[in-house]
């Protein structure tokens, strides 16, 4: 397992949170997603052999919201 850090930005409410955590732990591949509204930030335990941090970018792009450095 990999651990990475995505900056998230759009997101307004818990209901945005829930939506990006829903996404990203549906990713085969994927063992937690923490999303956090204040730190507006996806920190994402991962399978490196199952999927990339690309594809996890494109996940968050296509809910609606954009990824920052």
């Amino acid at each position: 397992m990999q651990t990475v850090t995505l900056g998230v930005s759009g997101m307004t409410c818990g209901g945005c949170v829930s939506s990006v955590t829903k996404v990203l732990n549906a990713l085969e591949g994927v063992a937690k997603a923490d999303v956090s509204l204040d730190k507006k930030c996806a920190v994402v335990d991962y399978d490196p052999a199952k999927l990339g941090v690309d594809q996890l970018k494109r996940t968050i792009e296509e809910a609606g919201y954009e990824v920052t450095a």
